[in-house]
C-alpha cells in the first residue's frame, strides 16, 4: 500500500505520518505535486492533508460533479455529514444524487442506509420565510419522491434527532451549512473526524480540514488504509 499526503502550514500532518511507520506515505509539498499523485497509478490513495482548499477546484476541472462526504463518529457511530463543501450541493437534483452516491458506499460497507434530511426549520415554521419554505419544501418533495426505494427521513432542522435515531447518512440543507455542521460538530466540539471521501471521481481521494488535528489526519490515514485493504 502506498498513498501521498499534502503537507501546507498546519505541520499536525508530520506528527500524525510518525505513527504509521510501517505505511509508504509521499508528502506533497503543493497543490500541483499532490495532482500527480491523484493520477499516479502506484498511489493506492491520496489525502489532502494542510494543503490550501482551492486543490478540489483543480479536481472539479476533470470532475465537475464532485462532492464531500465527512465521516463522523459519535459514541462509536458513524455517520456521513454532506454536502460539507460550501459550493456544494445547491439544487434538490444534487441532493437526490448525493443520496445515491452516499448510499452506495454505506451498502458497500454491508450496512443499510439510513439517511437523514435537515432543512431550515421546524414543521410548523413554515409561512416565517420563503428561505424556509423552499428548505423544507424541498426537503418534503424529496423523501415523497424516494421513500419507495431508500430509508429516508426528513428531520426538519432537528440534526440531533438524526444522530440519536442513528441515521448514518446526514444531508445538510446545502454546502455553507453542512461546512458550518462540520467545523461545529470537529473543531469546536472535538467530535472524532476521519475526513471527508470525495465522491463522483474515480480515484480515492480524501480531503481534510488544513486546521485539522494530528489525530484527525491520523484517523484520515487510518481511514484510507482500510478503504484501500477492503478494496484488495
Amino acid at each position: 500500500m502506498k498513498i501521498a499526503i499534502g503537507l501546507g502550514e498546519n505541520k499536525n500532518v508530520l506528527e500524525a505520518i510518525k505513527q504509521f511507520p510501517d505505511v509508504d506515505i509521499e508528502i506533497a509539498t503543493s497543490n500541483e505535486e499532490l495532482i500527480k499523485y491523484i493520477h499516479d497509478p502506484e498511489i493506492d490513495g491520496v489525502i489532502r492533508g494542510s494543503l490550501q482548499s482551492n486543490i478540489i477546484q483543480d479536481i472539479r476541472k476533470e470532475y465537475p460533479h464532485i462532492f464531500r462526504a465527512s465521516i463522523l463518529e459519535i459514541n462509536g457511530h458513524k455517520f456521513m455529514l454532506t454536502p460539507v463543501g460550501i459550493d456544494e450541493c445547491d439544487t434538490k437534483k444534487a441532493k437526490e444524487m448525493i443520496i445515491k452516491e452516499c448510499s452506495e458506499v454505506i451498502t458497500s460497507t454491508g450496512h443499510t442506509p439510513k439517511i437523514a434530511l435537515i432543512s431550515g426549520g421546524r414543521k410548523q415554521d413554515k409561512g416565517r420565510s420563503t428561505k424556509i419554505d423552499r428548505s423544507i419544501e424541498e426537503c418534503e418533495q424529496i423523501v415523497e419522491e424516494l421513500k419507495e426505494e431508500y430509508n429516508i427521513k426528513h428531520y426538519y432542522i432537528l440534526i440531533e434527532e438524526a444522530i440519536k435515531d442513528h441515521a448514518n447518512v446526514i444531508i445538510a440543507p446545502d454546502g455553507i451549512i453542512g461546512n458550518i455542521i462540520f467545523r461545529s460538530l470537529v473543531l469546536v466540539a472535538g467530535m472524532k473526524s476521519y475526513g471527508a471521501l470525495t465522491l463522483k471521481q474515480p480515484n480515492l481521494f480524501i480531503d481534510t480540514s488544513r486546521s485539522q488535528t494530528v489525530q484527525g489526519y491520523v484517523n484520515s490515514i487510518h481511514l484510507i488504509s482500510n478503504i484501500i485493504n477492503s478494496r484488495k
